[in-house]
């Protein structure tokens, strides 16, 4: 496919006012988060769940892509349309989830490599046939005593490139994702420098392997502290740390930024990207691309039961509004209780 329409693509995903929504979650971690609300994982409440989702009235209005795990990609909702059509039917770009998750990386204690790479060209084939334009690969960078490691940053950026150039080559545009984990008590200044060394490898390797930056879409962390630091920056020094860090580490040429949530909560996910809005304009859209950020919310009001299903998508229309509004800055914690 041209670099025209991947580009096309590509701000289809980042279109203003809306960001994408992460239904990717892969069956052990769904239950897990069904097993919070006492709620078995079957197949038939996994799509009961997304079906909710994605059918919420005027998603539309907020939502410019959903990322899609292998069953759902191949699930139809209530009428019987499947999911991609449907989504494609709302002017919402469907997407699909390829890799094949985070392991252990030989001789590299405490790290991870992202796998997958093995038949992606053929499961790229047949997603594009069932519906998919965009796809998503994951790669995990751990903070640490001694870590992470060259050898780490390097794998992954490479697995991510290589990804990148099968998906570009598929007509589908790739999101690539190198998430700079939140874990452990290391400072914003840490988190920084570490966030700034990935996107430099990761984009050395994309240009080592030919991958149209016009036609990508990167999903980074923000720059921000760890979980367990005893003191964590504020939203403001986050938003500045963050823009500062893109603004030297990422071409201009890529059309969007979706920044993934990363265990932080609902509301300071939305706080942290209006802020950084604030402080725009940016050469590349500014967006969301969030899972627990959009759907903890609503999962918990869902609880399960069918009769909560309007109301669990209420609230996630809130928390997608609230989101959209962030992608001009014009969000306020005070809207949360509004």
């Amino acid at each position: 496919m041209s670099s025209t329409k991947l580009n096309s693509i590509a701000q289809a995903m980042v279109a203003p006012n809306k960001g994408i929504l992460a239904a990717d979650e892969s069956t052990p971690t769904i239950a897990k988060r069904f097993k919070d609300i006492d709620t078995e994982s079957t197949e038939a409440n996994r799509q009961t769940y997304r079906n909710m989702l994605f059918t919420s009235p005027d998603a539309s209005d907020h939502i410019s892509g959903v990322i899609l795990f292998d069953e759902t990609i191949r699930q139809t909702n209530n009428e019987g349309v499947p999911f991609p059509e449907y989504l494609a039917s709302l002017g919402i770009v469907p997407g699909i989830k390829v890799d094949k998750g985070a392991k252990e990386l030989a001789a590299c204690p405490g790290e991870t490599v992202t796998e997958g790479l093995d038949g992606l060209r053929e499961r790229l084939n047949e997603y594009y046939d069932l519906g998919a334009r965009f796809a998503k690969w994951r790669a995990v960078i751990t903070i640490g005593d001694g870590i992470p490691s060259d050898a780490c940053i390097s794998v992954n950026a490479h697995a991510l490139a290589r990804y990148s150039a099968l998906v570009q080559a598929s007509g589908m545009v790739p999101i690539v994702e190198p998430e700079v984990l939140m874990d452990g008590d290391h400072t914003i200044d840490t988190c920084f420098e570490v966030t700034a060394k990935v996107l430099d490898v990761v984009f050395s390797e994309l240009d080592n392997q030919k991958v149209v930056l016009n036609g990508i879409i990167l999903k980074p962390n923000m720059v921000i502290s760890g979980t367990d630091a005893s003191n964590r920056a504020d939203v403001a020094t986050v938003a500045r740390a963050t823009v500062d860090c893109l603004t030297s580490h990422v071409p201009n040429e890529v059309p969007g930024i979706a920044f993934l949530s990363g265990g932080q909560s609902s509301e300071e996910a939305t706080a942290h990207l209006s802020a950084m809005n604030e402080l725009g304009p940016h050469p590349w859209q500014l967006s969301f691309s969030y899972g627990r950020a959009l759907q903890a919310s609503p999962l918990r009001v869902w609880n399960g039961n069918e009769k909560n299903i309007e109301a669990a998508q209420t609230e996630f229309l809130k928390r997608s509004r609230l989101n959209g509004l962030a992608r001009t800055g014009n969000y306020d914690p005070q809207m949360e209780s509004a």
